[in-house]
């Protein structure tokens, strides 16, 4: 009889992606088949708890850690990935393992989560988990450091200026000014690091902008200020390790001004156009660009891409990498890889086995210097 695989699925998180976090998960436990797997649910409190124990998703989901087991993971190989219950006694605090865990799926957006720290504890815990490594991760994430990857790598990227929450609270005026030289309304500005559009402001006016760096700025130290384009939502999968490979592409209809968190997460107007209604020449295009910075940023397991098509010009941008992508019942990613004739349940273990492979990948490094002497 072969042994069931130990999986444990991490949610919640530091992050204000917190909540959509619990809906990817929810979409992910719901397709792991018991039968092949222990399923061990973890979840992290905003304030970075961990937690496991019976039901904890439904749990998060009200907000609550009753009843629930205080766990860590600890940052040593020795321990094989050993989940274990943090109990507190009369002498202090003692650790009881759990279970080892053998691939973790770490669904969790945002800061603490997606943005390579997670990541570099796994790593020093030397488990398999899905997902792109801490390079991959931290490229990824930061939307500034990103967009100067891809102007390395000959990609199209929106115009931009950045600025600093220094900046922002101590010379708002030079800030604007430095802007709106560079940029014409209307004007796109984003948190560094983070996504699923919290924080985003859509600014047409100097009002607006204020209003909106001063709300960037509360999410992250670094605020990335964008030209805005009269742009098409275009959006792809891609899945792979060393040899990845693009789905179709799709395209957003926001039924909002822009894809922001309400028409993403709560409002029902928004439309999801799969293939996208775009000309074979630009799919491939898309497709191409899409994996090009795959690889320029050392991605793994998965990354869904999006795109930004010019309506006025027909130029195609690449605006962002999403190593963690939404993995809810309206979520992209999935539904590209569905349309590109892989099935949820198959994609899920497609990633499983991309996260064993890219450990066994790891583990070949020599980690001793060898003398040729």
């Amino acid at each position: 009889m072969t042994m069931k695989i130990n999986i444990g699925v991490i949610f919640g998180g530091r992050s204000g992606e917190h909540e959509v976090s619990l809906m990817s998960a929810r979409s992910v436990l719901s397709v792991l088949d018991p039968a092949k797997y222990n399923i061990f649910e973890i979840g992290i409190t905003h304030e970075g708890a961990w937690f496991t124990g019976k039901e904890v998703l439904a749990a998060f989901e009200k907000n609550t850690t009753k009843n629930l087991i205080p766990v860590v993971l600890l940052p040593e190989p020795q321990q094989k990935g050993t989940l274990y219950a943090l109990e507190t006694t009369s002498s202090g605090q003692i650790l009881q393992p759990i279970t080892s865990l053998d691939v973790i799926f770490p669904v969790l957006h945002g800061t603490f989560g997606e943005d390579g720290t997670l990541q570099g504890m796994l790593e020093l815990a030397d488990v398999a988990y899905i997902g792109a490594g801490v390079l991959g991760s931290s490229v990824g994430m930061d939307k500034i450091l990103f967009k100067d990857v891809m102007i390395t790598n000959h990609i199209p990227v929106v115009a931009s200026v950045t600025a600093t929450r220094s900046e922002i609270n101590s010379a708002m005026d030079t800030v604007i000014a430095r802007i709106e030289k560079k940029l014409a309304y209307p004007i796109f500005v984003k948190p560094a690091n983070l996504g699923s559009s919290v924080g985003v402001t859509k600014c047409r006016t100097r009002s607006d902008l204020c209003e909106g760096l001063l709300e960037a700025a509360l999410y992250d130290r670094r605020v990335l200020i964008e030209h805005g384009v009269n742009g098409r939502e275009i959006e792809v999968s891609v899945l792979g390790n060393e040899s990845p490979r693009a789905s179709v592409a799709g395209e957003i209809v926001p039924c909002d001004d822009f894809y922001s968190y309400d028409a993403k997460y709560i409002d029902e107007g928004s439309q999801l156009l799969i293939p996208a209604p775009i000309d074979a020449g630009m799919m491939k295009k898309v497709q191409e660009y899409a994996v090009r910075a795959y690889i320029a940023t050392d991605c793994a397991g998965m990354a869904r891409v999006d795109f930004l098509l010019d309506r006025d010009t027909n130029e195609l941008f690449l605006n962002e990498l999403n190593t963690i992508p939404g993995f809810t019942k309206i979520s992209m990613y999935p539904k590209l890889w569905s349309a590109s004739g892989l099935a949820y349940p198959e994609l899920v273990q497609e990633l499983i086995d991309l996260a064993v492979s890219r450990k066994a990948e790891r583990d070949a490094t020599v980690r001793t210097y060898r003398s040729g002497k």
